[in-house]
Parts: structure tokens; sequence; C-alpha cells
């Protein structure tokens, strides 16, 4: 088997590699480029004029999944990042067309969002058998009321998306951060249908950091970044490794915290508790760090908490 995953990986990456640039040609073309926040630091806004949607050439990870490997559970996972993805592409597309950078609104993104996870959510449990249990180790689990297990899902599907989304602020470091996510549910799992999956995107995120590393010559945007969030979310459900989230998705959870704790102590006292929020900008404005150095970075805590994990699903589950 490994030979042969290898070798779709490989390809994923080839066709990646080989068709970004058209893609950025014709974004390019049609002038579909990244508005910049204004409050955003000078580096930040020489980045005005980057295509944005480049997360598109993600979706050859879905054709090469499928056509590869057209099994009801790698049908299941490539509707969802697909789901998510037009959720992010329109967001995009209006940010792009009009130069919004508000894109559309966080309610409509919202209402979007918790529609398709309760949909998936239903579909994972009825045809796939996934149960309202939470697994702590190989001889204890937790069983939860099925009511109280999908709304605790449902928040925790849409939370963890928009976190892995609010990653999204660096040339490179969602690409970075979520490779050894991916990685870990690779390794982890039973399913050959998610190895397939996972490893199918890697090899599509390694071709489009190609093009994504610092200087970027193009954004996934939220079309990659909210698939990436909304696939990754259900891998943990599907796993039953949710007891993991909290390290497994660390990077992803202190991005979100830090521009909730942003928020709250800015209402409570005027002032801001971090330079910039997420907390990437913050390392940027306070310490001088270079976008490299804390993508770098970053992604060191992403590899250090997926082997972790991996040591605890080993030894326990």
């Amino acid at each position: 088997m490994a030979p042969s995953l290898l070798s779709l990986s490989t390809f994923s990456f080839i066709l990646v590699t080989l068709f970004t640039p058209v893609l950025i040609w014709g974004l390019r073309t049609l002038r579909l480029t990244q508005p910049i926040r204004a409050e955003l630091p000078p580096d930040h806004q020489a980045k005005r004029g980057t295509p944005l949607m480049a997360g598109m050439i993600l979706l050859v990870g879905i054709a090469v999944s499928v056509t590869s490997y057209p099994k009801p559970l790698v049908l299941f996972l490539s509707a969802t990042f697909l789901l998510f993805s037009l959720i992010g592409f329109a967001d995009d597309f209006k940010k792009a067309a009009f130069q919004d950078p508000n894109g559309i609104s966080g309610k409509t993104k919202l209402v979007f969002q918790f529609t398709f996870t309760a949909a998936l959510l239903f579909i994972l449990m009825r045809v796939f058998k996934t149960g309202p249990e939470l697994i702590l180790t190989d001889s204890l689990s937790l069983s939860i009321p099925i009511f109280l297990y999908l709304f605790i899902m449902m928040l925790f599907i849409v939370g963890t998306a928009n976190a892995i989304n609010f990653t999204d602020g660096l040339d490179g470091l969602l690409i970075n951060v979520s490779i050894p996510t991916y990685f870990f549910f690779f390794v982890i799992s039973a399913h050959p249908e998610v190895k397939v999956f996972s490893l199918v995107m890697i090899g599509c995120l390694l071709g489009l950091l190609i093009y994504n590393l610092y200087p970027a010559r193009a954004f996934m945007g939220d079309t990659g970044s909210l698939a990436i969030g909304g696939s990754l979310s259900f891998l943990a459900v599907l796993e039953k490794v949710e007891i993991l989230i909290p390290l497994l998705f660390s990077v992803y959870l202190l991005e979100q915290i830090s521009v909730i704790l942003q928020v709250w102590y800015y209402k409570k006292t005027k002032l801001r508790l971090f330079r910039m929020a997420p907390i990437h900008y913050h390392f940027s404005l306070k310490y001088g760090w270079s976008e490299n150095k804390i993508v770098m970075v970053f992604g060191f805590i992403s590899w250090a908490s997926a082997f972790l994990c991996w040591a605890y699903w080993y030894i326990f589950m």
C-alpha cells in the first residue's frame, strides 16, 4: 500500500506544482487580488495586489482522491472539503472582486457552516456509524446523549474550522502548521480512505507551499483555509480523537483564543492585550520576528504537538 500512497501524494504534488502558476496567472488577469486591511503593518500593505483564492488548486487533491480511491469515506471527506471551500470561495470572491476586506458577513458564513456541519454529522453518524461518545483510552470512553453530542460537535467543528482560518495570516503559515496535522491522521488511522485523503492533501499542500512561501506569489484565501479547517475537524471526529484536540490543534486554538482575549480585554479596559491579534501579528510587531521565523516556530510547535498526540494514541488508545 505504501508505494501506491506515495505515488498518489507525489502525483498530487506534481499537478499542483505545474498548474498553480496557471491559476495565479488567471487570478491576476481577472484582478482577483487580496485587499489589505488598513490596520495591518506596513510589510503587509506591500502585499496588496497578490492573487487571492489560490486555495482552489487544492481541489486537485479531491480529484486525485476520488478518482484513485472512489470509496464512500473518501467521497465523504471530499464533500466536507468542498463544502467548506465553497463558503470560503464566496467570501474570497467578494473580497477580491469588490476589493472589500470584510468579504461576506460573519453571520452568513456561520449559517452555512452550521448547516453543512449538521448535514455532514448526520451522514457521519448514520452511514459510517460514528457513535456519540468520547474515547479517553482504549478501555475508557464517555457516552454522551446524542443531542448533547451533536451540539458539542457542531460547536467544535465550526469553531475549529474558523480557528484554522485565523491561522492563515502569514505567508506559508497555515500550510506549515496543517501538514503535521494531516500527517498525524495518516499515521494513526486504520481507514485506508483516511490515509489516502491525508497523504494526497499533504502532497497538494507541499506543491502550493512553493508559491505561498515568503514572499508569497499567491494567497490560498478562505477557499483553502476553511476547507482545511473543515476537513481536519471532521477527521478528528471520525477518528474519535476529540480528547486530543487541545494539543493536536494547539496552534489553531492559540490563534483563535488570542482574538477572543483581545476583544474581551479591549471591551473591559479599552487597552490591547496583544499588539495585534491573531497572535502571530503580536510576535511580529512586539518582538520583531520575521514572517519566516514565526512560520518556522509555529510549524515546529505543530510537529511537536502531532508527535505528542501520536505518543498518547500509541500508548493509551
